[in-house]
């Protein structure tokens, strides 16, 4: 007797729901549901990144699971314009990247943008200083550029409790970035030219849309006036 094919797996359940939205994208009037501001659960923030030369801590390990932040018990870097010596608590890789990356420091790059052309939807629901937000916003290594642009489309949605939450995890990360040792000074800056590309970008979408907008305003105006 021939062997029985095996039968298909039963089904696991419905479809499986739509990717978030992305910028560019539509977004319901009064705007997005939070719930899909992120494309999966939030993750806790990562870990500061690896000096260069050195192995991550844990490496090898389960690849789901976030390998523990590395040891960095030296000061944080001194001030712009300010001799960093060894009897302060740096070591040789401080002293050799404080010379590489000269004046920078988590954050420099970051001050150098602006939020022009940003539009927070209207939030009657809530108060804070659209600006100082945005600015939080923007310096953030952990989030990613479509995960900004849906914090910001949800605003309507967000309580006050969420706001100011999110407002106090955005300078908690800030404050902590900025306490690192200088050996991770080069890769935050790698870090927040990347993320500031992506800003940017959100400001070209911004205009962007804000142009197409315009243009079917006035298609639909003459259509208006043509009885059509």
């Amino acid at each position: 007797m021939a062997d029985q094919p095996t039968p298909p797996p039963p089904p696991t359940g419905g479809n499986p729901p739509p990717p978030p939205p992305r910028p560019g994208d539509s977004v319901p009037q009064g705007g997005l549901d939070p719930t899909q501001v992120f494309a999966s659960p939030p993750q806790p923030p990562p870990p500061p990144p690896q000096p260069a030369g050195q192995q991550p801590a844990g490496a090898g390990q389960d690849a789901g699971a976030p390998p523990p932040p590395p040891q960095d018990s030296g000061p944080p870097p001194p001030p712009p314009g300010t001799q960093a010596t060894k009897d302060q608590g740096y070591d040789d890789e401080d002293l050799r990247v404080l010379g590489e990356v000269g004046d920078y420091r988590f954050g420099s790059v970051n001050a150098g943008l602006n939020n022009d052309n940003i539009l927070v939807p209207a939030h009657p629901e809530t108060q804070f200083d659209e600006q100082a937000f945005l600015t939080l916003l923007r310096g953030s290594i952990s989030l990613t550029r479509d995960e900004k642009w849906r914090i910001i489309q949800a605003m309507p949605n967000l309580s006050q409790f969420q706001i100011d939450e999110l407002q106090k995890i955005l300078q908690e990360e800030k404050k902590k970035f900025s306490e690192l040792s200088p050996k991770h000074l080069l890769q935050l800056q790698k870090l927040e030219q990347k993320h500031s590309e992506d800003w940017r970008d959100l400001q070209s979408v911004t205009v962007q849309e804000g142009a197409k907008q315009e243009e079917q305003d006035q298609a639909d105006e003459i259509r208006k006036q043509l009885g059509l």
